[in-house]
């Protein structure tokens, strides 16, 4: 049984290779190399970011007695995110109550004893400006313990938590980050030579090299202004909303439409990479694949690469180079 099932498979083996015609060969995918008009860009290194986005600071002094998300929660707007003890901005107030209290007395005493000219009007103009700034204090104290439960001001993520559970918050200090994840738009740096044609057109390209994903911006936007050191003006690229896996700090290329020509365009599945060697697999009139060396451009938008040498408008190229090698070796 062994010995027949072993003739069986060297029959078949043997039979690929006298007859090409039903080998591999014949399931290769194939495209076409096209002479076609496209856009051609000015291509520059980019980087995610939201377009809402907002840092938490504390508002008042005390140590953090909850957190209730980290990064990446998903929040709703007006949620409690983090509870700061409001004890000691209470002792601030209570304090500030204090000095009110102080100086309005003082400010009174003062206005009796100017009546009876036993003080200037310099020193109860003092006692005021005292009676004013405590006011203010204890204002502002009184404000501050309004702001012990930290809120979520708008539906999002939270990107980094800057402040832990325990640890003392004092106003001003970073508590949290949160993003929108819906909008989203890319920025980019473009040098003041290429400006001019950037702003022809005003539209671009977004390309994510770690997928080979492309998509098309809603809107460009270059600010007015330019770096007075690096000479370059800042763009705004912005992204369609819910777009999958895209998160702020991504790097991606903004590509920057400005002028059309016709070009050769194959497909970059077909390249194959090897060292320093680039080719493709030709097919022949018998669906037969042949490598061959060619010389390569820029990638443009919808998988295609630009080629410079090495193939002709009109011919085919398998699709899976690694498929096209095999099917090559049975043919010899």
């Amino acid at each position: 049984m062994k010995t027949t099932f072993k003739l069986l498979s060297l029959a078949l083996a043997a039979l690929l290779v006298t007859l090409p015609g039903i080998s591999v060969a014949q399931s290769l995918a194939t495209g076409l190399v096209e002479l076609r008009e496209v856009e051609l860009s000015y291509p520059a290194e980019a980087v995610v970011e939201a377009v809402r986005q907002a840092t938490l600071t504390a508002q008042l002094q005390g140590r953090v007695i909850e957190a209730r998300v980290d990064a990446g929660s998903r929040v709703r707007a007006g949620e409690v995110l983090m509870r700061i003890d409001e004890r000691e901005a209470a002792q601030v107030q209570a304090g500030t109550q204090a000095q009110l209290a102080n100086a309005r007395a003082g400010f009174e005493r003062s206005k009796s004893l100017l009546a009876q000219k036993f003080i200037s009007q310099a020193a109860v103009d003092k006692a005021e400006a005292d009676f004013k700034a405590a006011s203010a204090s204890a204002g502002q104290a009184g404000i501050a313990t309004g702001y012990a439960n930290v809120t979520a001001p708008f539906a999002g993520v939270v990107a980094q938590r800057h402040t832990e559970q325990g640890e003392l918050a004092s106003p001003g200090k970073p508590l949290l980050t949160v993003f929108d994840p819906k909008s989203l738009r890319v920025v980019a740096n473009i040098p003041q030579h290429k400006l001019a044609e950037v702003r022809q057109l005003l539209r671009a390209r977004v390309e994510f090299p770690e997928t080979g994903k492309w998509v098309d911006a809603l809107r460009v936007e270059v600010l007015p202004t330019a770096d007075s050191q690096t000479h370059v003006v800042r763009a705004r690229v912005y992204l369609p909303d819910h777009l999958e896996g895209v998160l702020p700090g991504m790097f991606v290329r903004a590509h920057f439409m400005i002028a059309k020509a016709r070009k050769l365009l194959v497909p970059a599945a077909a390249v194959l990479r090897r060292g320093e060697l680039t080719g493709v697999y030709v097919m022949d009139d018998k669906a037969l694949p042949h490598l061959r060396q060619v010389r390569l451009g820029e990638s443009l938008a919808g998988g295609n690469i630009e080629v410079l040498a090495g193939l002709a408008a009109g011919e085919k190229v398998a699709l899976d180079p690694v498929k096209a090698g095999i099917a090559l070796k049975q043919t010899k």
